[in-house]
């Protein structure tokens, strides 16, 4: 059953040292301040998992906080790589971080099995690709009725789920419209599940009967952030900041600026800054 509580409550409550966590979004969605959040509280030894870590993963890396990353995809969208991610790869910066990469697909598939509550996910793939030979969480497997060999992978269960979303009804159900990517499954995957919300409304009963609304029953708790999912966009609330992403090019490709940045930025900031973040980029409704 889902509660409304403030973010800093529902991200303190939910997440722990050492913890398997998805902040799942796909260009679009990506739970920026719940991260920022994280990063406050100081969170150590977390194993991240999510299909395209961008840059609230450069960051948490950057400041320490991790010690695996399990992904298919790594990269500042639209731009280049992720330099505090590279930093920590080559040269152990501020911590070596443990890597397993898989495909899109594994990592759809591996989240599905967990949404499903399988151990394994098994599909077509991984033909003629060398990840298996540097990733030992790729197995092959026989299907008993046709012979084919198929890929396996171990399911994706995370100890807790972050996501954004446009809104909650006050029963706490959760609509998401748009490109949605995975974050279905990575909340049904998941023990426990944290929702950050542009608004809450009295009920879905205007809504399209084909949009994606998770019931209440699947979240944990739902924190309401106007902006949250910034510099990423909010369908039908306001437009991607092209601008972030080009500026934290140049932010993490130094120690010295990173550490500034994120003092002033995300250590001293709170949630309800991100509602000004975004309104010069807001969508006419």
């Amino acid at each position: 059953m889902a509660h409304f509580i403030p973010l800093e409550q529902a991200v303190r409550e939910n997440l722990k040292d050492g913890d398997t966590v998805a902040f799942e979004g796909f260009t679009h969605l990506i739970p920026t301040a719940a991260v920022h959040e994280a990063i406050r509280q100081g969170f150590k030894d977390l194993t991240l998992v999510r299909m395209t870590p961008d840059l609230i993963y450069d960051q948490m890396v950057g400041m320490g906080m991790v010690k695996k990353m399990i992904f298919s995809y790594v990269g500042n969208p639209g731009v280049g790589l992720l330099r505090r991610v590279r930093d920590s790869v080559e040269n152990g910066w501020p911590r070596e971080v443990e890597i397993e990469e898989h495909s899109h697909a594994a990592m759809a598939n591996a989240y599905e099995a967990g949404a499903a509550g399988l151990p394994l996910a098994v599909f077509r793939g991984y033909r003629g690709a060398g990840l298996a030979e540097v990733n030992p969480n790729i197995k092959s497997i026989t299907c008993p009725f046709t012979g084919e060999k198929l890929a396996a992978v171990p399911a994706v269960r995370p100890d807790v789920t972050f996501i954004h979303a446009q809104k909650a009804d006050k029963k706490g159900n959760v609509l998401i419209e748009g490109i949605i990517g995975i974050q279905k499954e990575a909340v049904l995957a998941a023990k426990r599940a944290v929702v950050t919300v542009e608004e809450v409304v009295d009920d879905f009963s205007d809504a399209h009967p084909n949009l994606c609304i998770l019931p209440h029953w699947t979240i944990t708790a739902i924190a309401v952030v106007p902006g949250g999912a910034h510099p990423s966009y909010t369908h039908g609330y306001y437009v991607r900041d092209n601008a972030s992403y080009l500026e934290w090019d140049q932010v993490a490709a130094d120690r010295d600026r990173f550490r500034a940045w994120m003092e002033e930025n995300v250590i001293k900031a709170k949630p309800e800054d991100f509602a000004a973040r975004v309104e010069k980029l807001r969508v006419a409704k």
